[in-house]
């Protein structure tokens, strides 16, 4: 069977490095936390790549994805900031359909996988892309490579490269 070959972006390397590692920072809600926190991170070379905030009366999530996340990691520890990671999938939004927030939603709702959050990433490389936090990173990758969106990795911004930038069909 002939190969699929994808466009040069880290959908062709496979699921697994598709995926983004993204930070929950927990901040009090008070003047200059956020402030604090993009200045520590903004001095090292791990790029912030997009950044969410959630705040509530007395407290600030923040989400963000940084470039290098083992030195973004270190950073924080470093720093003292409380966060979690996670993973997520960075998906480009197809601007060949008139709809492309609709499109990448409606692919997910045929295998019923539930997004659990979504905000824009900022530094794309070839134009608009959303974050998704899903509940099955693998599956939702799988399925949005078959229905032929186009998955962001570490590579895609200057991180190391991994991998083929073929998929076989028949292993999905």
């Amino acid at each position: 069977m002939e190969d699929l070959v994808l466009p040069d972006t880290e959908s062709g390397s496979g699921f697994e490095p598709t995926r983004l590692r993204q930070f929950t920072i927990f901040l009090e809600n008070r003047v200059g936390r956020l402030q604090h926190l993009v200045r520590a991170l903004e001095h090292g070379p791990y790029d912030i790549l997009t950044i969410a905030v959630e705040e509530s009366a007395d407290s600030a999530l923040v989400r963000l994805i940084c470039k290098d996340p083992d030195q973004c990691r270190d950073n924080l520890k470093a720093d003292g900031f409380a966060y979690t990671e996670s993973e997520v999938l960075a998906v480009e939004l197809p601007l060949r359909v008139k709809l492309p927030l609709m499109a990448v939603t409606a692919a997910l709702l045929t295998a019923e996988i539930n997004i659990h959050y979504m905000y824009p990433l900022l530094q794309c490389p070839r134009g608009p892309a959303l974050i998704l936090y899903v509940e099955d990173p693998t599956l939702a990758a799988q399925l949005l490579v078959r229905k032929r969106f186009t998955l962001l990795g570490p590579s895609d911004f200057g991180g190391p490269d991994i991998g083929p930038t073929t998929i076989d069909p028949d292993l999905n």
